[in-house]
C-alpha cells in the first residue's frame, strides 16, 4: 500500500483526480504531519500510517463526508478556519464577495460592517482582517456562532470581528447603523435538495435552503429593511446563486439602491452583486 494507491481509492469512489490528490495531501498533513518537505527529503510513511490514511480514505468514500468535516478545518483566503457540520464549508466563490466588500470599504472609506448569516465567520473575519474595520456578524445558530467566535479568536481579531445571535435584523438594534451590509445567505430552493452533490447534503440546511421557488427569500428580507440599518450612501454586497442576478438587481432597485455591480466567477457565472443606497 502506498499514497498513490490510497489516492486511487478516492478516484475510484468518484472524486476527480485533482481533488483526490489535494484531499490526500490535506489528510497527510493534518493527521500525520507529513508535508511536501518531508516527502522531498525522502521520509517514508510507516505501514501503520499508511493503513490509518487508507481508513480515512475509505471513510471519505463510504460516507461522502467532505474532507473538511473529517479534518475539522478548511482553508479560505490563505487562512485556516475551523469548520464542522454546523457551518458551511468556505468556497472559492465566496472570496469574490470578500474582495468586493473590501474594495467598497477601502474606496469609500467605510468604517463599519454588518454580516448577516455569519456561519463559520470566515467572511466577517477576512473583511475585518483585510480592511481593518469592525464587522458585526449575526447568525441564528448558536452552534455556528461558537465556531465563528473560535475562528475570530484564532486570528486575533479581538473587537474587530464580533458576533451575535440574530435572525436577520431581529437583534440588531435600531440605533446601530452600518456603512455596509454583507451576506452570503441561503439561496437554494428546497426543491433542489435531492439534486445536490452528496457532500453538500452534509452541510446545514438552514444555511443552504429557502422555502420559496426562486431562492430569493433572504435577499428580499435583507434588502427590504436595509435602509433602517445603513448610514447615508451605505452599500450592500451579496453572494448570489446561478440565474439570480437579475432578480436580486430588481429587488435592489425597487428598494432604492443604485450603482449595481454584478461580478462573475472564473466559470463565467454571475456570483456577487453589490449596490449603494440612494438617500
Amino acid at each position: 500500500m502506498n499514497i498513490k494507491q490510497i489516492t486511487n481509492i478516492l478516484i475510484d469512489g468518484g472524486i476527480s483526480p485533482d481533488e483526490a490528490k489535494a484531499e490526500i495531501r490535506i489528510m497527510l498533513e493534518h493527521f500525520l504531519g507529513y508535508d511536501l518537505k518531508k516527502e522531498v527529503m525522502g521520509e517514508k510513511l510507516t505501514d501503520e500510517q499508511l493503513e490509518f490514511l487508507k481508513d480515512k480514505a475509505d471513510y471519505r468514500v463510504k460516507t461522502g463526508l467532505p474532507v473538511q468535516y473529517i479534518t475539522g478545518f478548511a482553508y479560505f483566503m490563505g487562512e485556516k478556519f475551523l469548520v464542522n457540520k454546523d457551518v458551511l464549508i468556505p468556497r472559492d466563490e465566496t472570496e469574490i464577495l470578500v474582495r468586493e466588500s473590501v474594495r467598497l470599504i477601502k474606496e469609500n472609506n467605510l468604517q463599519s460592517a454588518l454580516e448577516i448569516g455569519a456561519g463559520s465567520g470566515c467572511i466577517s473575519c477576512m473583511c475585518a482582517k483585510l480592511s481593518g474595520i469592525q464587522v458585526l456578524g449575526v447568525d441564528i445558530s448558536n452552534e455556528a456562532l461558537r465556531v465563528a467566535i473560535d475562528n475570530a479568536t484564532r486570528l486575533n481579531l479581538f473587537n474587530k470581528a464580533i458576533f451575535r445571535k440574530s435572525d436577520v435584523y431581529s437583534k440588531v438594534y435600531d440605533y446601530e447603523k452600518f456603512d455596509i451590509i454583507i451576506s452570503n445567505p441561503p439561496y437554494i430552493p428546497l426543491k433542489e435538495k435531492n439534486n445536490l452533490q452528496k457532500e453538500v447534503q452534509y452541510e446545514p440546511d438552514t444555511a443552504l435552503f429557502t422555502k420559496d421557488e426562486l431562492g430569493l427569500e433572504f435577499y428580499e428580507r435583507i434588502i427590504k429593511d436595509a435602509h433602517k440599518y445603513l448610514l447615508p450612501n451605505g452599500c450592500v454586497a451579496f453572494e448570489i446563486g446561478i440565474n439570480q442576478a437579475q432578480y436580486v438587481k430588481e429587488i435592489l432597485e425597487t428598494n432604492g439602491f443604485a450603482n449595481v455591480n454584478i461580478i462573475k466567477d472564473l466559470a463565467g457565472i454571475e456570483r456577487v452583486i453589490s449596490a449603494q443606497i440612494i438617500v
